[in-house]
């Protein structure tokens, strides 16, 4: 048996991460898989990126990720640009290049790996079956999925239909409903064809919301600032 964790939506939060990094050391997972959008809305999305370089082996791209890349290319932010300035020229480099999916076979069950925004669409817990449903064919391969694992949302579920399971991380920095770090762990026979048990589960972790407000005011050009603090403290989302 092995454990694999996926974790997404950091935004920069790092008091969240180092949460998450006591619970990592706990768990012992065989394999980590990053799902996207390590940037955006938090103050520190450069020492996520590092964080997520150095702490996971497998990655997709997030739609913050994949926007944040192309307005630092395209000079959409008219100079202002706080968080590609940040992130600089290498960082960026880096999110650009990665894919925009990947998949892994665990326990007979071959599941779909994706953000959800830019390559497919947001999916959330109160879709119905058949727009879930949607999320089980790829873009870029004919295989047949038993199920998948997305992000996007910031609120984690765990859902059945007639296809498999869709599964949600949540956000390890940016939760919406309940203001904690969440991920997915899934254990079972890795890389294995052969049908056994799986076990999935949604991490559900406390943090320091106070302190991830706080180390906002460090950065002062910091995009609306108040709504990032008012989301981590109350799990609010702020438009």
């Amino acid at each position: 048996m092995g454990k694999i964790l996926f974790v997404a939506d950091i935004h920069g939060n790092m008091p969240a991460v180092e949460a998450l990094e006591k619970e990592i050391e706990r768990l012992q997972p065989d394999d980590i898989w990053f799902l996207g959008d390590a940037v955006g809305k938090g103050p520190e999305g450069h020492k996520a990126v590092d964080w997520v370089r150095s702490h996971c082996k497998h990655f997709v791209k997030g739609n913050w990720d994949d926007g944040i890349c192309k307005g630092y290319r395209d000079g959409e932010y008219g100079g202002n640009d706080f968080f590609g300035e940040q992130l600089g020229e290498e960082r960026i480099e880096w999110l650009e290049s990665l894919p925009l999916e990947g998949e892994v076979l665990i326990g007979g069950q071959w599941f779909r790996l994706i953000h959800g925004r830019p390559v497919d669409r947001l999916y959330q817990a109160y879709d119905d079956f058949e727009t879930l449903m949607l999320g089980f064919q790829s873009k870029i391969s004919d295989r047949q999925y038993n199920g998948y694992v997305c992000a996007d949302s910031h609120m984690p579920y765990f859902r059945t239909c007639r296809l498999g399971y869709a599964i949600n991380t949540g956000s390890v920095g940016n939760s919406l409903g309940l203001p904690r770090v969440h991920a997915a762990l899934i254990e079972g026979e890795i890389g294995s064809e052969e049908l056994s048990p799986i076990r999935c589960e949604i991490l559900s972790i406390p943090y320091d919301n106070q302190a991830a407000a706080d180390v906002a005011e460090k950065y002062p050009d910091l995009p609306r600032m108040q709504a990032y603090q008012n989301e981590v403290l109350t799990g609010k989302y702020s438009r």
